[in-house]
């Protein structure tokens, strides 16, 4: 076409030339237009395929993809935006979509065991949200604008792998009554999380914990906490004053001996010391059922038989005559 061009001369070359613009012009405007019929196309067909995975129970409104690879969600997933709840589990998505923010009615955003490497801005937007599942991603930062999400009563962040810390804001969270922050690398339990009103469960545990907090008596409303594979040493004598303690899991640490404090927990019903270094050999009597005796050989029983025994041996020691030095009044 070129070289017809360049052979030509005068009033005929121009016309040639403004034929091959008009062309070209045409061409390109074929190709735009029918890129835009293309993405138009695949975007209803994304929907569609989108839509055969929301289901109604009980008249919730449910997206469940599982097993299925959507590194990334479509744009036109917003025209779902009537959807109370997201379950996409092992779709290898990459991100939290920002256009998040239009689904106000999203109750339940469980998006566990993907590789997430961030929470968007935009999930304070969510103040219907009463659930925030993100549990075996690859999520090292929470944004403080979660506290928007002021009906949140469910967070689960366990394995995570980087996360260690928490952004203050999140103690805003004034319906919060279950956290999960198992399996991450917190090195104690942030301030944060001490400050959550309504807190009742709290699984800190394969975290690296050396030591509680002295403050930890802030958590009143609290019943179960676990914080089993740490390096906690030693329990703060304030622990005493969480007396709505049901539930306390400290297995697999580094606790040489277990504080006398606990017996003022009268709502204590589970405990675990197993695989503990602790300092004396305590053994419990026999018991006729043996899954309850496997339940108590580390168990409140053997707590409170361990702390009787560790105050027998304190009081023998201090009876014992002192051994004379040597020195003359």
């Amino acid at each position: 076409m070129l070289d017809l061009l360049c052979c030509t001369s005068g009033k005929t070359r121009f016309k040639r030339i403004r034929i091959f613009v008009l062309i070209c012009e045409f061409v390109i405007c074929v190709i735009l237009r029918w890129n835009r019929i293309s993405n138009v196309w695949e975007g209803r067909i994304q929907l569609s395929k989108l839509k055969e995975k929301v289901y109604n129970e009980d008249g919730r409104l449910i997206l469940r993809i599982e097993k299925e690879e959507w590194k990334t969600l479509p744009a036109c997933l917003v025209k779902l935006a009537q959807l109370q709840e997201w379950q996409l589990h092992r779709t290898s998505l990459t991100a939290i979509p920002t256009f998040i923010a239009n689904f106000n009615n999203l109750l339940v955003l469980d998006l566990s065991r993907n590789v997430i490497d961030k929470i968007p801005h935009e999930i304070g937007r969510l103040t219907k949200l009463r659930e925030l599942l993100l549990s075996y991603n690859r999520i090292a930062e929470v944004p403080a604008e979660i506290s928007g999400c002021e009906n949140l009563e469910r967070l689960e962040l366990a394995v995570n792998k980087d996360l260690s810390e928490l952004p203050y804001q999140l103690s805003k969270l004034t319906q919060l009554t279950h956290l999960d922050l198992s399996m991450n690398q917190f090195s104690t339990i942030p301030k944060a999380v001490l400050d959550l009103p309504a807190l009742e469960w709290l699984d800190m545990g394969s975290n690296k914990l050396k030591t509680l907090p002295q403050d930890i008596d802030k958590m009143q409303g609290l019943h179960t906490l676990w914080l089993q594979r740490n390096e906690i040493s030693q329990l703060p004598d304030s622990i005493r004053l969480l007396q709505n303690l049901s539930t306390l899991v400290l297995s697999n640490n580094r606790l040489r001996e277990i504080p006398a404090c606990l017996q003022s927990l009268e709502d204590l019903r589970f405990v675990n010391f197993r695989d503990n270094p602790l300092e004396l050999e305590v053994s419990l009597p026999p018991s006729e059922d043996e899954e309850e005796d496997e339940r108590e050989m580390f168990g409140l029983q053997f707590m409170h038989t361990y702390i009787k025994e560790s105050i027998r041996v304190r009081n023998r020691a201090n009876e014992l005559p002192k051994k004379d030095d040597g020195s003359f009044s």
